[in-house]
Order: structure tokens, then C-alpha cells, then sequence
């Protein structure tokens, strides 16, 4: 018994020994579980949530929607309009489970789901709804890897079919996303600018987008989905939704329809005369509004392709020039209120040379003794230079900056140029005679508008502006821009004279004739520059110019017009002269605003209307409906033969003709590919 106890104790011992190791291992074991529901549920609790979370939920961004552009009488320039993009799995698209007509998956004996390849049947879809080949919708789903592109930035009509079609499940493997795409009345597109930056699809590129991305951008909003087993996605319950805030609203001083015309007259001078370039301002004198910013050539806003620097240029008020005979606005000023120069006073043109400096002074024409008003009217280069040597450098330069040549106007607008002025202390001793009559003085197109627009307002320079208000999405005004009277210039006695007894005989009997507007007076003057190329004037190129107003008696709205390098001729009373009368007109038959405007502030209107005749305008080159309200507008009455829409190329009675009120005109339209006769 005890030899057997002796035996047994070892295997006891063992036994324990092996019973310690496994409880051992047990407790191990025990330990690591709980350390490792202790690290899960409370050290890394949030990072597992997070990443559980993200096995089922799914953060999405809902991007705002961009603001709109609107033009003053709040029709849209620009706009974000929804368009929908489809995609495909081409691996889904070729294994497409059949069904039989009653819905039921069909299957082999075995209990496997039958597929097909229903590439072709989607093409077929596409090609149906969208249009295009199906050959290359099939092709596209024929891809190895990653998802075929079968339609993007469709507008949401046209893709409704198609979209049902997928909520339906009908066509599986295809998907769509919705997406804001930017749409454009494609009018002032260097003003506009468009979007699609290095950084953002979204963000402003150029022009106003760009300077005022982030009041049109809005706010983006994030939607948080939750996932079913099934993998439908619904909103999460427990999750904190941010809305999209859509962006705000910025209304033009700009007329959509002023700027369709100038921009159409702008393109005509620029093919006629097969110039390189132009511009052309519209503003209202007594608020400082912008009807219309033009520039030639331009780009097409919906189309990103056609985009370039050069076209992309807002040469109204980037472009800097010498502005020639324009400029003489100063010397005429300086020479009215310094030297109290009158119309009929009798100066000497040196007979068209004036030798100075080692340097020669040239008129296009020699005269001797003229009167002051006819020095302007025929725009002699010698008689502003003289003038400008008697008011001398103090006073004439003091005047230069009071018009506000020099600086920037305060527009606004981005890439704006200052112009350049000389400091006294860099004048030389050919300065002063040479500005007298545009030249050794730069200046932009918006420059030269504003001066003769303070001309036309009693002497006060007012301060331009294109952004008349931005309206947030709720429709309430965070922002408007009332006018603002910069300083005055002259005093209104003297802005009335040189009006009427210089500027409006230009018009009427000077260099400006082809500036004349039927029924209204206007008051301007021309500008042929010549620009250095390379350097030199040995080859010069030339700037054609004129700006001017109207009415006289009561102005109200200014223009200028500048042709850059015109080739077939180049003087401005041929080149740009024309221009402003054809757009002065079509803006007036066009502009019920207008109409009304020249209406309320013409002091000569109730006469006007008491004039038995008026005289015919020039009506051939004008749309019907053109035509048909500038002698509305005139008191005539019009018939005509073919389809309004179309270009007048006949007119019953000749253009000049005086013809009693109220009396029938009759006009004969052909399609819109007449071209337009030189007037």
C-alpha cells in the first residue's frame, strides 16, 4: 500500500502542475479579453465607432448653388442651373441578371442566377434619349477597369427619362450624379468672366466671378447617409444635417439689351474695317451707371475652349493709349475758365505747320485765321497746342488731374489701369504743346468717358459704377451702390458752353458728321491716335475714336467708341464716328428706359412733338424690330413685307427725307444673312 501511495504522489504532482499552467493560460487569456474590449469600447472607442461608422455611413457634400447675375432690369446673365452625368459599371452592364415576366430571376437547373451582356440594350437607351451613335455609347461600356462616361453636364429635362430608368432599375450598372453647371446669357463676357479656377470647378475665373466669388459661391452643406444590408442609402437619423446656402445675387447697371447692340456694332466695325480690336462704354452722365461694357474681340461663355488672353482683355479700362484729339476736352476747358477764350474769337493755325523745338506740329489741313470753335470743330492739333502753352504747365496739368486722367475712376472692376500722367518734375520742354492734343498723356477708354460725361452733367464728375446691388437668398440687400459725385470740374456755365458752342458744332458741322443721331442732338468729339509699334511712330498704328452725348439741351447719356488698328481707312469720322450713331439710334428704338428718360429731362421735347415733319432715318442694316420702334419712337407709322425678325434692305422712303408725322413707311426684311450695308 505505501510502495502504491509513493507511486501515485508524482502523477498528483504532474497533475497540479498542469492544472496551474492551463488556469494560467486561462486567466492569460481572460485578462487579454477584457484588455482588448477595455482598448475597443473605452481607450479607442471613438476610433472604432469611427471606423465601424464608416463601414455604413457616408458623408456627402450637397454644394451650394451659385448666385445669379442679373442685368439692371433683373434678367439673368448668368445663372447655376442642375444638369445630371451618368455613369456605368461595364462588369455590372455585361453580367446583367434575366428576369422572367414576372419578375422572377431566371435560373439554371443548378440554382445559378443567368446574366447577359446588356451593353447594346444601353446604348440603345442612351442613344434614344440623348441622341448620338450607339456605337460609341456600346463601345464605351466595354471598358476593362473603372466606370464608363455615357453623358455629362445633361440639362435635367432631357435626362428625366433616363434618370427614371435607373430609379426604376431597369437599366442596372448605370448611375447618375446631380451637378450644378453654369449657364450664360454670353453678353459682357470679359465683364462677366466665367468660372473653373486652378483650384475649384466652382470658383470665379475671371471678371466679376472671380472678383466676387465669394459672394455668389454661397456655402456648401454636408448630408450624412446611412447604409442598409441591402446597400440602400437613406439620411442618418442621429446625424447633424447642414444645408447648402445658396449664393448671393449680384445685379448689373448693365442693360442686356444696350449691350447686345454694341457688342453687334462693334463686330461690324471691326469687320469692316479689319481692325485688330474694340470698345465701347455706355453710361448714364447723372448717376455714373454702366448701360454697357463691350469689348471686341470676345469669347464665347459657355464654351471654355474658346477662351484666350487676348480676348479675355476688358480693354475699357485695362487698355491704356494716347488719346489724340479727345484729350483736347482739357485744353478747351483750361481755355474757357483761365483764359476766358470765347467761340468766335479769332486764332491763328500757322497754316497747318508749327515748327517748335526742332519739331514739327502738323494739322491733316492748313489754316490761318479761324475762330476757336472752328479750331475745335476741325480739331487742329496746332491751335490745342498753342492754347495749351498760354494756360501754361501749372494750370493745364491741374486741370489734366481734375478730369481725373491719372488715377483709377473707382469702378471697381479687377485689372482697372490708372492711365499716366507725368509728375511736373519729369515734363520736358515738348510736354505741354504735345498734350495739348493728346499725345505724351495715357489714358483708357473709361478715362475719357468719364470727362466729357462730367461735361454733359453740369460739370460734376461722378464716379462709375457696374454693380448696382447684391441680394442674399433670403432676397434681402446686403449691399447697393447709390451714385457719388466725385468733385467738380468746371463749373456748369462753362460745361453747358463748351457743349453747345464746341462740341455739338463738331457734330453738326465739323469732323463728327457721321455721329449724328435722327432726332436727338449730340455733342462729341473724334480722336485719330497713333500708337508707337515697336517702339517707334515710323509704322505707326492707329486708334480710332469718338465719344460723345445726348441729348444736348438736357444730357442724359454718354459713349464712347474706340477701334484699335483699323486697316481700310483709319480716321475716326469714318471709323468710329459711325458707330456711335448706330448704336446711339438702335439704343433709343430699343430702350423703353430711354425713351422714357429723354422724355422726362428734354425741356425741347413739347416743341419736338408740335414739328409737323421729321426726317426719315437711315433704316437698311436694322433688324425689323429695330426699325419698327425707332420710327415708332420718331411718330411714324411702318408697314412691312417679310418676317420681323429679319434685316431691313429696302425702305420706302430715302433716308433724310422730311416727311409729316404719323405718316406710313414701308420696309421690305430678308433673312438675317443680309449683310448689313455701310452706312
Amino acid at each position: 500500500m505505501n510502495d502504491q501511495q509513493d507511486i501515485k504522489r508524482p502523477d498528483d504532482k504532474e497533475f497540479v502542475k498542469r492544472l496551474g499552467i492551463v488556469v494560467f493560460l486561462f486567466s492569460v487569456f481572460i485578462v487579454a479579453i477584457i484588455g482588448m474590449l477595455l482598448n475597443i469600447q473605452v481607450i479607442n472607442a471613438q476610433k472604432y465607432k469611427k471606423q465601424a461608422a464608416q463601414q455604413y455611413e457616408r458623408e456627402v457634400t450637397e454644394y451650394a448653388q451659385r448666385g445669379a447675375i442679373l442685368d439692371r432690369h433683373a434678367r439673368l446673365l448668368a445663372e447655376s442651373i442642375e444638369s445630371i452625368s451618368f455613369y456605368a459599371d461595364p462588369q455590372i452592364v455585361r453580367k446583367t441578371p434575366l428576369y422572367d415576366d414576372n419578375g422572377k430571376p431566371v435560373k439554371t437547373k443548378k440554382g445559378k442566377q443567368i446574366t447577359y451582356d446588356n451593353s447594346w440594350g444601353v446604348a440603345t437607351h442612351f442613344a434614344r434619349y440623348l441622341g448620338g451613335n450607339r456605337l460609341v455609347y456600346f463601345q464605351a461600356l466595354q471598358r476593362r477597369k473603372g466606370a464608363a462616361v455615357l453623358g455629362r453636364k445633361i440639362p435635367a429635362a432631357k435626362a428625366l427619362p433616363l434618370m427614371q430608368l435607373v430609379l426604376d432599375k431597369k437599366i442596372p450598372g448605370v448611375r447618375f450624379d446631380k451637378e450644378l453647371q453654369r449657364y450664360y446669357l454670353n453678353v459682357a463676357a470679359q465683364v462677366i468672366g466665367s468660372i473653373g479656377s486652378a483650384k475649384s470647378e466652382s470658383d470665379g475665373s475671371s471678371g466679376l466671378e472671380l472678383q466676387l466669388n465669394k459672394a455668389l459661391k454661397g456655402c456648401d452643406g454636408t448630408r450624412i447617409l446611412q447604409r442598409t444590408a441591402t446597400g440602400i442609402r437613406y439620411p442618418a437619423p442621429d446625424a447633424r444635417q447642414q444645408d447648402a446656402i445658396k449664393g448671393n445675387t449680384v445685379q448689373l447697371t448693365i442693360d442686356g439689351d444696350i449691350q447686345s447692340i454694341v457688342e453687334d456694332e462693334l463686330t461690324k466695325a471691326v469687320n469692316t474695317f479689319n481692325a485688330d480690336a474694340a470698345a465701347s462704354i455706355v453710361m448714364d452722365v447723372r448717376s455714373g451707371e454702366i448701360l454697357a461694357m463691350a469689348n471686341i474681340p470676345t469669347f464665347d461663355l459657355n464654351h471654355r475652349a474658346t477662351w484666350t488672353r487676348q480676348n479675355s482683355r476688358n480693354r475699357a479700362v485695362t487698355e491704356m493709349y494716347e488719346p489724340g484729339s479727345t484729350f483736347k476736352l482739357v485744353m478747351a476747358a483750361g481755355a474757357t475758365e483761365v483764359l476766358k477764350r470765347k467761340a468766335d474769337d479769332i486764332v491763328f493755325a500757322n497754316n497747318g505747320v508749327l515748327p517748335i523745338y526742332n519739331l514739327k506740329i502738323r494739322d491733316h489741313e492748313a489754316y490761318g485765321n479761324i475762330t476757336f470753335r472752328e479750331a475745335i470743330m476741325y480739331s487742329s492739333n496746332i491751335v490745342a497746342a498753342k492754347t495749351a502753352m498760354e494756360l501754361g504747365r501749372e494750370k493745364f496739368n491741374a486741370y489734366t488731374r481734375n478730369f481725373g486722367f491719372g488715377m483709377k475712376t473707382g469702378i471697381g472692376l479687377v485689372g482697372e489701369a490708372s492711365g499716366m500722367v507725368r509728375t511736373l518734375s519729369r515734363w520736358d520742354q515738348t510736354t505741354l504743346p504735345w498734350m495739348g492734343y493728346g499725345y505724351q498723356v495715357m489714358a483708357t477708354p473709361l478715362q475719357i468717358l468719364q470727362a466729357y460725361a462730367a461735361i454733359a452733367n453740369d460739370g460734376e464728375l461722378m464716379k462709375p459704377y457696374i454693380i448696382k446691388r447684391i441680394i442674399d437668398a433670403e432676397g434681402r440687400v446686403v449691399r447697393e451702390i447709390v451714385p457719388e459725385k466725385v468733385r467738380r470740374v468746371v463749373s456748369a456755365e462753362t460745361a453747358r458752353y463748351l457743349g453747345k458752342e464746341y462740341f455739338q458744332a463738331v457734330v453738326d458741322s465739323g469732323t463728327a458728321k457721321n455721329a449724328a443721331v435722327p432726332g436727338v442732338t449730340v455733342a462729341g468729339k473724334t480722336g485719330t491716335a497713333r500708337r508707337a509699334a515697336g517702339g517707334s511712330y515710323a509704322n505707326p498704328v492707329y486708334v480710332s475714336s469718338f465719344v460723345g452725348y445726348f441729348p444736348v439741351e438736357a444730357p442724359r447719356y454718354a459713349i464712347i467708341v474706340i477701334v484699335e488698328n483699323p486697316k481700310t481707312a483709319y480716321y475716326a469720322a469714318t471709323v468710329a464716328a459711325p458707330v456711335f450713331s448706330s448704336v446711339a439710334s438702335r439704343m433709343i428704338a430699343c430702350s423703353e428706359e430711354m425713351q422714357k428718360n429723354l422724355a422726362i429731362y428734354s425741356p425741347e421735347k413739347s416743341r419736338i412733338d408740335s414739328i409737323m415733319t421729321v426726317l426719315v432715318p437711315e433704316l437698311r442694316g436694322y433688324k425689323g424690330r429695330d426699325a419698327q420702334r425707332l420710327l415708332k419712337w420718331l411718330n411714324l407709322d411702318v408697314k412691312y413685307s417679310g418676317n420681323l425678325d429679319g434685316i431691313v434692305v429696302g425702305q420706302s422712303i430715302a433716308s433724310g427725307s422730311r416727311v409729316v408725322q404719323k405718316k406710313v413707311i414701308t420696309v421690305t426684311l430678308a433673312s438675317r444673312s443680309v449683310k448689313r450695308k455701310s452706312l
